[in-house]
């Protein structure tokens, strides 16, 4: 069963970017009264930046150094400080409440990764994940701790100003925003132009951010196959990429600035040619004229503030398309259900189908039925769909066709998390976290672990002996992917983790098929006490593991073709005992 993600398609469909960005932040939850308080003392800061050119005209009209006087020099110290604190307060306040919003975007996208099927992660690669985590919240943290107040702040300036250049000369102010539309008709599709290599740019660091990871997670394979020069091949054609990518978007800032001080200079010389003319005639005073430029340079700073402001909103709808992109994806539904309850059941297989992909079966109407504390032996060629059974047990996939039923009650009835809870999973190659050993027996328990109870799962699972024989015991740091243990060790330590968890279903991907013969006994011998009382299926590679299993199931191609103990099947089904044969061969030349 899966959710949607509060109707975010949809929402998607009925608005622009825009739209999207400005709702995906309202979900984050920023504070009012912060946000408020940060627009008030920007309006402020702004407002007394208008009213000192107005103290500088007066100033120029009537200077002489008797008509200074101690008011003048206080007000105009006073309006400087004024502007200076509530300018900066308001920077850092925006800055915070960015930082806030991009926390708990990044908590949501993390929630939400963490509950995605393993499905999504079939088809989309880890850096990708990482990138959204990292790459595009810290482009929507940039626009709204940097960006966002001089919007504000640079809308009040440039209304204001205007405002007051009507009042003081509305025929200059007129013959001087002629140059400003012709601007913005150049300004405008360099923004669209922006906004295009910014979702390019951003695909590419997620891939870049693929590969990186896909190669460093898996270094002692590269540096075994002697790939190193292949691997920086494939990045550094990523770093190429993003290297074009950037150099577009240098082309295209390098017309924006240009463009601005253009503009700038062409305002100027109308200002100050005009301007001097009308000073020479007496029609407009000394003081009003350097009160004009002043008014201008406050309005040809936030354009210039604001240019930055729409390309950088441009590559934030950009983040926000696949920030939403992923939140918008179906979850595994954890909560919904009832619990599993106590006891020993019996698990049944019916007619159970399922395919990857449409038209691709990778099982087709499987059936069989595995009794309280029993062992199923799953034996089949490689590819006939054996891990993929494991998955539909675990509730990885759902089936396209048939159910998995315990106690003649669909596993799907139940809530995930409790599903789970009663499955213990020991594979070939024992997944461990990067920590101590300690971390990894206790990892995943819903309650708190006592040192007795890691003693005993770790003698049960012949891991006592190696954990005490190690520097910091169960404190060992194991290393990343527990690269810092033998095989053997690891799949001692996956088999006390199970044997703490008290599964009442336990699934093994033949722990065994690759350890040496010694370590393979120990194991053996660990797994045999993970079993006692617990219904098991078991992926099966070696003949000893088939023998002693009280049923086996033969699978070819997807389908179940024999069913039956190992004297039956021998008997009956050429396959398995072409397998059998082939088993014994193995046995006698080791």
């Amino acid at each position: 069963m899966m959710m949607k993600d509060n109707g975010l398609k949809d929402q998607i469909r009925r608005s622009g970017g825009a739209g999207s960005f400005i709702r995906l932040l309202r979900e984050a939850k920023p504070s009012v009264a912060l946000f408020t308080t940060a627009l008030l003392l920007s309006v402020i800061s702004t407002l007394v930046s208008l009213v000192i050119p107005m103290v500088t005209k007066n100033i120029v009209d009537g200077f002489s150094l008797a008509s200074l006087d101690r008011t003048q020099i206080i007000a105009l110290v006073a309006a400087f400080t004024l502007q200076t604190l509530a300018g900066g307060i308001s920077i850092f306040l925006f800055n915070y409440i960015g930082q806030k919003i991009v926390a708990a975007l990044r908590d949501r996208l993390w929630k939400k990764l963490l509950v995605l099927p393993v499905r999504y992660f079939d088809n989309h690669h880890s850096g990708e994940s990482v990138s959204r985590m990292t790459n595009d919240t810290g482009v929507i943290k940039t626009f709204i701790s940097e960006h966002l107040a001089s919007f504000f702040s640079g809308i009040i300036s440039i209304i204001g100003s205007i405002a007051v250049l009507l009042y003081l000369n509305w025929q200059m102010t007129l013959i001087m925003f002629i140059v400003i539309p012709l601007s913005a008709l150049i300004i405008a599709p360099l923004g669209r132009k922006m906004y295009k290599i910014s979702l390019g740019m951003q695909d590419e660091t997620a891939s870049l951010a693929s590969i990186l990871n896909q190669v460093l997670s898996e270094i002692r394979l590269v540096k075994a196959s002697n790939a190193e020069d292949k691997e920086y091949g494939n990045g550094n054609r990523g770093i190429t990429k993003l290297l074009s990518y950037g150099i577009r978007e240098g082309l295209v800032m390098a017309w924006i600035g240009p463009i601005v001080s253009v503009v700038l200079m062409m305002l100027l010389v109308v200002v100050i040619g005009y301007g001097g003319m009308q000073v020479s005639t007496g029609a407009l005073t000394a003081g009003e004229l350097v009160a004009f430029i002043l008014y201008l340079v406050q309005i040809v700073m936030p354009m210039t503030q604001l240019t930055t402001f729409f390309t950088q909103f441009q590559k934030s709808i950009g983040a926000t398309e696949r920030i939403i992109s992923t939140l918008e994806e179906d979850e595994e539904n954890f909560g919904s259900g009832k619990a599993v309850k106590d006891g020993n059941h019996a698990v049944t297989i019916e007619n159970l189908s399922f395919g990857y992909k449409d038209n691709e079966p990778v099982l087709q109407n499987v059936s069989f039925r595995m009794e309280p504390g029993t062992i199923t032996a799953v034996v089949g060629p490689s590819g006939s769909g054996k891990t993929t059974l494991f998955s539909l047990l675990e509730r990885f996939y759902l089936p396209q066709e048939g159910r998995v039923a315990l106690a003649d009650e669909s596993i799907e009835d139940f809530s995930l998390r409790s599903w789970r809870e009663n499955i213990g999973y020991v594979s070939q190659d024992s997944p461990m976290i990067a920590g101590t050993i300690r971390d990894n027996l206790c990892y995943g328990a819903q309650r708190e672990i006592s040192d007795e109870e890691l003693r005993k799962a770790a003698e049960m699972a012949y891991a006592d002996g190696f954990i005490q024989d190690l520097p910091d015991g169960f404190d060992t740091d194991v290393g990343e992917r527990g690269v810092k243990l033998s095989g053997g060790q690891r799949q001692r330590i996956a088999i006390a983790r199970a044997l703490l968890r008290n599964p009442k279903i336990l699934m093994l991907d033949e722990a065994t098929s690759s350890l040496d013969s010694h370590s393979e006994t120990v194991v053996q011998q660990a797994l045999n006490n993970l079993m006692q009382g617990r219904t098991t299926m078991v992926i099966a590679h070696r003949l000893s593991t088939v023998v002693g299993a009280d049923q086996i199931v033969f699978i070819e191609k997807g389908k179940v073709t024999g069913k039956g103990t190992h004297e039956q099947l021998l008997q009956h089904h050429a396959m398995y005992r072409k397998f059998a044969t082939q088993q014994l061969q193995l046995a006698e030349k080791a």
